[in-house]
């Protein structure tokens, strides 16, 4: 089922969840253990992270390396695991970064053979690693041109004018909202323009990236209907745990930690950063739930302890 019927079809607000892929060559044990223990939430849908290829540099007898990989493959994979194992549907997220179109065409194919019907469109953060591209191949520079792409394709354009009599594909495609404005747009009324555009090109619904100050989220939300944004706009949280994080999550996500907050963790002794970063997330949930948001969407990456901790006091 596609996100917007979900939302539809919802009689009070979602609990969804992303997982990161586990790195190359590792075990997905770690990785089936988190799903099993979300999955008992009974997530309408589960979001799968992608990632590019980069730069890795290996040093052997005293000589660097250079090699080009994937550090975390398997986000088809994963979907498939998703979809037909726990019978969740599941949103693997489509990087421009890192893939041509025709590479992206090739994966739409592929989740619609297997009847996953969502995507999340984004652009994806550059990394040390600028792919080639081949004469004969194209790439999309912004989400913008990847929403285009796929829009075409669910009324049945494809790249490949032998595949123009093809069916076309229905993807429900989500794209993402930054409440605190994407660090490269000069401004929030901007960068508001910029998701108006995606909306109007074909995408169905936002995901808001993570925040901790529940008034950033609903002022945006307020900015978006003033803009004539009408699609839903799913806010998306982090349960931060550790004193690290007060410093990581802002430098690479650009968003601000409350001091309240901060200081909290600061003062505390290790052992009760997680009880407080969880009784942090549970007053935004309640409060977010309380002005009846569509959803709630949690950025869980491989670490489910802090979510069930807070599913529990949340009384599920």
């Amino acid at each position: 089922m596609k996100v917007i019927e979900h939302l539809a079809r919802a009689t009070e607000p979602m609990i969804s969840f992303e997982v990161i892929p586990p790195k190359r060559g590792g075990d997905i044990s770690s990785l089936l253990e988190v799903i099993d223990d979300i999955a008992k939430y009974k997530p309408p849908y589960i979001e799968i992270t992608s990632h590019a290829a980069e730069v890795v540099y290996d040093e052997n007898s005293g000589k660097i390396k250079k090699r080009i990989i994937r550090k975390r493959p398997g986000t088809l994979g994963i979907c498939a695991l998703i979809q037909k194992k726990y019978n969740i549907d599941a949103v693997p997220h489509i990087l421009c970064q890192g893939f041509t179109r025709e590479e992206t065409e090739d994966f739409l194919i592929e989740l619609q053979y297997l009847e996953i019907e969502n995507v999340l469109a984004i652009r994806g953060d550059e990394n040390s690693y600028k792919k080639p591209v081949d004469p004969g191949r194209s790439i999309n520079l912004y989400a913008l041109d990847l929403v285009k792409q796929m829009n075409d394709m669910n009324q049945g354009k494809y790249l490949d004018e032998a595949l123009l009599d093809a069916k076309a594909t229905d993807f429900c495609i989500g794209v993402a909202g930054y409440p605190e404005k994407h660090f490269e747009a000069p401004n929030i009324d901007f960068d508001i323009a910029y998701l108006k555009k995606k909306l109007d090109t074909g995408a169905h619904y936002v995901v808001t990236q993570m925040f901790f100050d529940n008034k950033v989220y609903f002022d945006f939300v307020d900015k978006c209907l003033a803009s004539g944004i009408e699609a839903p706009i799913i806010p998306g949280l982090k349960i931060a745990t550790t004193t690290k994080q007060l410093t990581n999550i802002p430098r690479h996500f650009h968003v601000d930690i409350p001091n309240e907050f901060a200081m909290e963790m600061i003062d505390a002794k290790p052992e009760h950063h997680l009880e407080i970063g969880v009784n942090w997330a549970k007053k935004q949930v309640e409060e977010l739930l309380n002005k009846n948001v569509p959803a709630v969407h949690f950025y869980i990456m491989q670490n489910s302890k802090p979510v069930t901790m807070l599913m529990k006091k949340l009384g599920y």
